[in-house]
């Protein structure tokens, strides 16, 4: 009998021996407790909002046919702002982006809107900028010209100018532009026969007929007047006298003066952002 329960004893303890512990044989599922994803639904609803007006805007301003692809800009900002906006919406993928690339694109946008604006407030105080009588010479700056005459903001630029010119009889006129590869003739072709038409002799229009930018524009100007010494005037859209000026002046033209004509409102956000854009460029290239 002792013997029996020796025996016993001795297989219970091989037996323990060989089974594994309760505690390591459960298999413990540990349940993270569900962490709400907060998102940022003012900056998202603020961004999809500037990406729609964005995309509204380039459509809009791409079906005015300006001439000009500058508006396609817009269409960038809107992929801009809507990708933005998506990602906010997705914690998730937000937080797999490197936080010191987050911080770098908030701080660029900041400093581009600061920028903007402050550029902008310089570009629009000599908007609407007058002239004083007298003047020896006026360049008027080209724009589009299309096949049934001059576009909005040139005609803008020609009755100003026009305006001038028959209040100073003795002021001769200067006419600046190319032929771009959607223009039936050169802006300068188109503007000397605007004037023409208008009543201004040929007598006392200049015709510049190779310039294709503003800086071209005064350069090439320059060979009919006298920079250093003539009071010249140039004539051109309130935005873009800013940069007109500065590059005159730069350039050499001593009694430079600028003579703003207007522009569609509806264009402001356009132009103010292509000349900004231009005084940073001119800027970069030495030219101011």
């Amino acid at each position: 009998m002792q013997f029996y329960k020796h025996r016993v004893m001795k297989m219970r303890i091989r037996r323990e021996k060989e089974l594994i512990p309760l505690e390591k044989s459960k298999k413990v599922i540990r349940v993270s407790p569900r962490i709400k994803e907060k998102r940022n639904y003012p900056a998202i609803i603020l961004l999809g909002l500037l990406a729609t007006a964005c995309l509204v805007y380039c459509v809009s301003i791409g079906l005015m046919m300006t001439g000009s692809k500058f508006f396609l800009v817009w269409g960038i900002l809107a992929f801009f702002f809507g990708g933005w906006a998506a990602l906010l919406a997705n914690p998730r993928i937000y937080k797999k982006i490197p936080g010191w690339s987050r911080i770098t694109v908030t701080l660029l946008v900041v400093v581009g809107v600061l920028s903007i604006t402050a550029l902008g407030t310089v570009i629009y105080t000599t908007a609407e900028d007058t002239a004083e009588p007298g003047a020896e010479y006026v360049i008027i700056l080209g724009a589009q010209w299309r096949t049934d005459g001059p576009s909005t903001v040139l005609r803008y630029r020609l009755d100003t100018a026009l305006d001038y010119l028959k209040s100073n009889p003795d002021t001769k006129v200067i006419v600046s532009g190319c032929q771009g590869f959607n223009e039936p003739i050169s802006e300068a072709e188109g503007m000397a026969g605007y004037l023409m038409e208008a009543g201004i002799s040929e007598e006392r229009i200049f015709t510049e007929d190779q310039a294709t930018n503003t800086y071209e524009n005064l350069s090439y100007s320059s060979v009919f007047c006298e920079p250093d010494t003539d009071r010249v005037l140039v004539v051109t859209n309130d935005f873009h006298i800013c940069r007109a000026v500065a590059l005159g002046r730069a350039m050499g033209y001593e009694q430079l003066d600028g003579l703003a004509a207007p522009s569609h409102v509806s264009m402001l956000p356009q132009n103010l952002l292509r000349e900004c854009l231009a005084l940073v460029k001119e800027y970069l290239k030495g030219n101011l």
